[in-house]
């Protein structure tokens, strides 16, 4: 759905953020064109999502809802949009795809960072900056929570909460 707002073009974007603790999923009214975007450039701290629904990831408390509730982005270990926001072509930077492991306990995700090119990795990882990082084609589990690998076309990693970010290599366990 897209509002136009004194003259910008806004839209209402479903968001599920995951926390230590809880699963909170809800729409909120932004006029950025990227998930990574619309979690690095907010001046606040804070999210105010409208039709929110709040689930353990325990399971040893009861869901809650609410037509709004504030979520301190401190707290999001990472992000993922119900669709796809599509950036304008315009605004994007040449960049170079690199396969990528990300551990956020209790969470690992799996996927593609994007580096500035014709660097070494160890310098493209040294630049990256921002409070979210966008993470594309990528996977997110949590084996302590029995959480079986889910995809995402895009998630938005707290970097601040990140342990480990690294690219990798796939390799199969066993002989």
């Amino acid at each position: 759905m897209v509002f136009s707002t004194f003259g910008s073009e806004q839209q209402i974007v479903g968001l599920t953020l995951y926390t230590d603790t809880y699963v909170i999923r809800g729409e909120l009214m932004t006029r950025h064109r990227r998930l990574s975007d619309l979690l690095n450039l907010n001046d606040d701290e804070f999210l105010v999502l409208s039709d929110a629904t709040m689930d353990p990831l325990h399971g040893l408390t009861s869901s809650y809802s609410a037509p709004y509730a504030q979520v301190n982005l401190a707290a999001v270990l990472f992000a993922v949009a119900s669709e796809a926001i599509v950036a304008q072509p315009e605004l994007r930077t040449p960049k170079v795809a690199e396969a990528t492991l990300v551990s956020i306990p209790p969470f690992s995700v799996t996927g593609r960072i994007h580096l500035l090119p014709e660097r070494e990795i160890r310098d493209a990882l040294q630049e990256l900056h921002g409070r979210f990082l966008p993470v594309t084609e990528a996977s997110f589990w949590s084996e302590i929570l029995e959480v079986s690998p889910t995809s995402a076309p895009m998630l938005a990693v707290n970097h601040a909460r990140a342990q480990i970010l690294s690219p990798y290599t796939a390799t199969s366990s066993g002989g």
